[in-house]
């Protein structure tokens, strides 16, 4: 589902356990990390897509997770240039997501990156809250930055994990544009 200015509908998954690590996936037959996410489907809810894009990516079930939180509203980001697909309609230009702070509920054993026919992890591991926000791809930062940081209230009632630097510093949109030289 691609809305009028260009974004797909996608959901985000961060699942958390109980000392408040998260899940962090690692992309199929490729050295990028990231959390689960997926599209939204035309007909589907945000909460559906959830739940179905963690049963398809992680294997989890609803029965395993304790949804904690969502993020207010949609987080956009950009394709980088060489990623836009010109030929295509209607035209992607990047994401607008809905986030999800989930906890596991039930063991690790039920964690199943081949799920589904088409895995997209081949690994994963726990990692401190804030490390995503640094080890994902470039154009996904910002929008990584913002939805731990309106999470983590959620997850950590009596305050957070300190905000490591590249969390602190960094301010909103994370796409440069080019500077006119003026000649």
């Amino acid at each position: 589902m691609i809305d009028s200015d260009g974004f797909r509908a996608n959901v985000g998954i961060i699942l958390s356990n109980e000392e408040g690590r998260v899940f962090w996936g690692r992309r199929i037959g490729q050295n990028a990390w990231q959390f689960p996410q997926g599209g939204i489907k035309r007909d589907e809810t945000p909460e559906q897509a959830l739940y179905r894009e963690l049963h398809e990516e992680v294997g989890l079930e609803p029965a395993h997770v304790e949804v904690i939180g969502a993020t207010a509203g949609w987080l956009r980001y950009h394709l980088p240039r060489h990623l836009v697909r010109r030929h295509q309609r209607p035209l992607c230009i990047g994401q607008k997501q809905q986030w999800f702070l989930l906890r596991l509920v039930g063991g690790e054993s039920a964690v199943r990156l081949d799920a589904s026919g088409s895995p997209e992890f081949d690994d994963w591991r726990w990692v401190d809250y804030w490390r995503p926000a640094r080890d994902v791809v470039f154009f996904k930062r910002h929008v990584y930055r913002r939805a731990l940081r309106e999470l983590a209230p959620l997850l950590f009632p009596d305050g957070a994990p300190e905000q490591p630097a590249h969390v602190q510093g960094a301010q909103g949109g994370g796409r440069r544009r080019r500077r006119s030289t003026g000649a």
